[in-house]
């Protein structure tokens, strides 16, 4: 047990692997006639959830945990985090949001609703509830994830060093980037709330 919980690589492979015993439980409890669309939708829709928890996760992470405790931490280890622990974390954080993203509207694609949801129910009449709930958290979810790639990541870059900028620029980067990940995070509490309700919605 310990070869496995002490690599990350082990742990996640048995992860993947419990979960396919679980499928497996769950063929055989139900009626299944092979792969097809449900199971199709089925899968696309557990790796959408996957995906945003490590998207969500890592924003929280950032927010609730990483930028609050920046001014405690003494200088001379500050670096460890600027240098090492920032980067890797911003690495699964920005593949993390493009995984969500991706998967979601293969989801939306493969199950009719795409359309509807992105005219917010336009498209039908505003008829159908379900579909405007959906929509407003994948355009939340959209903004976020641009707000990822194409300003808090560019913004880190420069704050992180990771690319050759003026040094007077960090500052002013390292403000933009907190302030659009806490405009995510603010997001993040509607758009949760959207995509859960939508599933309850007829």
């Amino acid at each position: 047990m310990a070869s496995i919980l002490t690599s990350l690589r082990n742990t996640v492979i048995a992860g993947f692997v419990l979960a396919a015993v679980l499928l497996l439980m769950y063929l055989n409890f139900n009626d299944w006639g092979g792969i097809d669309h449900n199971f199709g939708a089925f899968i696309f829709r557990w790796l959408h959830v996957i995906s945003g928890v490590m998207w969500i996760g890592l924003l929280w992470y950032f927010n609730f945990v990483q930028i609050p405790n920046m001014a405690n931490i003494p200088d001379e280890q500050k670096p460890a985090i600027g240098k090492v622990i920032a980067p890797a974390a911003l690495w699964w954080f920005r593949w993390g949001a493009m995984a969500t993203i991706v998967t979601g509207l293969i989801l939306a694609m493969m199950n009719g609703y795409l359309v509807d949801a992105v005219t917010l129910g336009a498209s039908e009449g505003f008829a159908v509830p379900k579909n405007i709930a959906i929509g407003i958290g994948m355009w939340l979810g959209t903004i976020m994830w641009f707000n990822v790639w194409f300003v808090i990541w560019p913004n880190q870059k420069i704050a992180l060093g990771l690319i050759d900028a003026p040094a007077e620029q960090k500052p002013g980067a390292a403000r933009t980037a907190m302030l659009f990940s806490r405009t995510n995070t603010l997001l993040s509490i509607p758009m949760l709330f959207a995509m859960v309700s939508a599933q309850n919605i007829y």
